[in-house]
């Protein structure tokens, strides 16, 4: 069956993709990337996010997880840990240091664990309206958290994200755009509205529905059956995936579709 737009590739071929980006990768530690996300009571996919870049990419130089101040008990003194302002109920706080952050990183992986708060959403959409020249990815409940502040910063053109279709139903909603998406639609709507919509938007997108990883950027889809990867419905969303696609990003700057169809091998 032919593809029934021409922005729509099927099933690119990811190993060549993956062969391609890798030859980018450096021999010698270099780069830091830094993991924004949890609260008091949640935190470990931001450990692991860090686990699995280190063990995955040895040679990116600097893997920092950056926590509120609730947590700091949880942990021995580490270089690799830095600690901001937190919120009486455990999550980050809005301060002038967290607006900071970033600054310095090649990358910022927002990976959420946030908690459901309007100062926290305050303080995250800051961060990032202040790091326009860092690449960032949000996942998880960041693209939820963030979604009614997105009109202040969804045009920097630095943002990619890994995000369910509900949380993606969300954000156009905020954003007052158009064209709905709806969970009940069939693939090629989905595909038509995230085309347009990545026209509108500087960002790229990775999401999921039925039963295909849909990627977007640019107005350019790429879509593949999800059988044909290493990752299942849930474990999307678990955060190794988002860290796989942010590594890939840090090295290969100005390939952001190539990225996120490339880390789902």
């Amino acid at each position: 069956m032919p593809t029934p737009a021409p922005y729509w590739t099927k099933d690119p071929d990811l190993k060549k993709l993956k062969d391609d980006l890798s030859w980018n990768f450096p021999e010698q530690k270099t780069g830091t990337i830094k993991i924004v996300g949890g609260n008091s009571m949640s935190f470990s996919a931001e450990v692991k996010a860090a686990e699995f870049i280190n063990k995955s990419f040895p040679f990116v130089k600097d893997v920092k997880n950056l926590f509120p101040d609730s947590l700091k008990s949880k942990f021995p003194p580490l270089p690799n840990l830095d600690f901001y302002e937190s919120t009486d109920s455990g999550s980050f706080a809005n301060s002038p240091k967290l607006r900071r952050s970033l600054d310095g990183a090649d990358f910022g992986l927002i990976l959420g664990d946030l908690s459901k708060n309007s100062v926290t959403a305050i303080a995250i959409s800051e961060m990032i309206k202040t790091t326009p020249d860092v690449p960032l990815l949000l996942t998880r409940d960041a693209v939820d958290l963030v979604a009614p502040e997105a009109q202040s910063f969804m045009m920097q053109g630095n943002l990619t994200l890994v995000a369910s279709l509900g949380s993606l139903q969300k954000l156009l909603r905020a954003l007052y755009y158009p064209r709905p998406i709806l969970l009940s639609q069939p693939i090629f709507p989905v595909v038509e509205t995230l085309h347009k919509f990545t026209l509108t938007y500087p960002v790229a997108i990775l999401t999921f529905h039925d039963g295909k990883i849909i990627t977007a950027e640019n107005g350019n889809i790429a879509t593949v059956d999800i059988e044909k990867t290493k990752y299942s419905p849930l474990s999307l969303w678990n955060g190794e995936l988002a860290a796989n696609i942010a590594i890939y990003n840090m090295f290969n700057k100005n390939k952001k579709l190539d990225c996120l169809l490339a880390a789902v091998l």
